[in-house]
């Protein structure tokens, strides 16, 4: 299936289409994946796609998803002067403030807040590499609103729409750049 880019008028986007790289069969047999990190690595590809996950959205912070979530996440915080949250797996934070456990498509994951990072009334603006079924962002968003913050907003790269992860986050608006 082809990559399709949300905005077509966004010419640096829809030319850094072409530095996803497919790889099949990875992490199992019989899935494609597509790999973002030459995209990432492009500089002109890099400031398309962090202009496009925060324009025109409201907030005061980006909480950026483990792994990938933390590299677009610094640079979307970066380019409209807010700061970043960094939401970790397990055993990497040394004081925690909340955590959540969901499901993945390939068996269960967490996420954990840091401690004094994120103030009740805070808009945040969630950002990851990808939605596939939906449980890593719709954990993410419970995270942040168990801590009295909003989500405005979840910004993406890339949507797996044959996933239908979209509808586990039906109450948050989602901005997905390229969906597949």
């Amino acid at each position: 299936m082809p990559v399709q880019v949300a905005d077509s008028s966004d010419h640096e986007l829809v030319r850094s289409v072409d530095l996803i790289r497919e790889v099949p069969d990875f992490p199992e047999p019989g899935v494609l994946f597509r790999d973002i990190g030459p995209m990432l690595s492009d500089p002109a590809a890099l400031r398309a796609i962090t202009a496009a996950l925060g324009r025109g959205l409201e907030f005061d912070v980006v909480a950026g998803v483990e792994a990938r979530g933390f590299l677009l996440g610094a640079a979307v915080a970066n380019q409209f002067g807010t700061g970043v949250i960094g939401l970790r797996k397990p055993g990497k934070l040394p004081v925690v403030a909340d955590s959540i456990s969901y499901e993945l498509e390939y068996g269960r994951a967490s996420l954990e807040l840091p401690a004094d990072t994120l103030r009740s009334g805070q808009r945040v603006l969630v950002v990851d590499d990808v939605l596939a079924t939906g449980g890593t962002l719709d954990a993410a968003c419970k995270l942040i609103a168990q801590a009295g913050a909003e989500v405005t907003a979840a910004a993406v790269v890339m949507e797996l729409t044959a996933l239908e992860g979209r509808s586990k986050v039906a109450d948050t608006e989602i901005r997905a750049l390229l969906k597949v």
